[in-house]
């Protein structure tokens, strides 16, 4: 046993190590917070987003250590990423949430369940794409070409993000093949009567919300892939990204709507990501620490731009 432990690389360490502490925070979380249904206040929420931060930095701080600082800009830079386009799909999240009208005490059992659910698909997804790009190196190229193509979407876009079910193909498809009830505890998934089984509308949210951030990593998972082609980098950010992402929707939910440049901000990330993979046709590769400036400077101005937009609204 002890020359198997001595024959791990400093990456099979560090993935471990992450595998472990994920899987511990999961049974913390399930065993201990989920015990009862609660609603998560703004203070705690900002206490778990700042955790996750220091969890990521330190990470990455682990990365730079024995990986070297290139791959350690990669992580931040997949990191921040990630998290920023994550963001964007928070919206549609309390928009199901308002529509089935799910109370707030239990969205942080959706949330966590979603976040289960994100861990296991996007695992999927990253490993086929490494396997894609590994066999077909252009495909990068193509991830370029798509990234560029959302980012201006994104940006001449202007409509306001709506959820419509009678338009979704995931809840078209579940309300026609699986009983539902509305007779049922707003905290339960399922109810038996007699010896068949119903399902409640908190089972429809979880299916939707799971499927929303599936759609939404067709975009950030490329998004990823261009910064750094190493399946460790892309999956341990896309995680940390994801384990987080539940504190800041409970931090940011009453204040996404202000965040007037947030769309635009988001697709000029994309499209940078994007011309900076098709950049590399022509053998011109910007580095990562130089990527990971520009992403924090868009954010910035974004934010900034956001804050004085709402300051003079405020005033008049």
């Amino acid at each position: 046993m002890s020359d198997f432990f001595h024959s791990l690389s400093a990456e099979q360490w560090l993935l471990v190590g992450f595998g472990v502490f994920i899987i511990v925070f999961l049974f913390i979380d399930l065993g201990i917070f989920q015990k009862r249904a609660h609603k998560v206040g703004p203070q705690r929420a900002l206490l778990q987003v700042l955790f996750w931060i220091f969890m990521a930095a330190s990470f990455a701080f682990l990365i730079a250590l024995y990986k070297g600082k290139e791959m350690a800009y990669q992580f931040v830079a997949a990191y921040i990423t990630e998290e920023s386009l994550s963001v964007d799909n928070m919206f549609l999240f309390i928009l199901i949430f308002r529509y089935f009208r799910i109370s707030e005490h239990l969205h942080h059992k959706v949330l966590f369940y979603g976040v289960l659910g994100a861990i296991i698909f996007r695992g999927i997804f990253i490993s086929a794409g490494s396997l894609l790009i590994a066999q077909f190196h252009w495909i990068l190229y193509v991830f370029g070409a798509i990234l560029v193509f959302t980012g201006v979407k994104l940006f001449l876009t202007k409509e306001d993000m709506k959820f419509e079910p009678k338009e979704n193909l995931v809840y078209n498809f579940l309300t026609k093949n699986l009983r539902f009830t509305p007779l049922a505890p707003e905290d339960k998934f399922w109810i038996f009567k007699g010896k068949k089984i119903y399902f409640t509308t908190l089972f429809l949210v979880v299916c939707l919300v799971e499927t929303t951030d599936i759609i939404f990593a067709v975009d950030s998972i490329p998004a990823v892939f261009a910064i750094s082609q190493d399946p460790f980098v892309v999956y341990t950010s896309n995680i940390f990204a994801v384990m987080g992402l539940r504190a800041l929707y409970f931090l940011l939910s009453d204040v996404m709507k202000r965040i007037h440049f947030l769309q635009t901000g988001l697709a000029f990330i994309l499209a940078f990501i994007g011309v900076k993979m098709l950049l590399e046709i022509a053998d011109i590769k910007l580095s990562s620490k130089y990527s990971l400036i520009v992403i924090a400077m868009i954010l910035t101005v974004t934010i900034i731009a956001s804050v004085t937009v709402r300051q003079k609204e405020n005033k008049s």
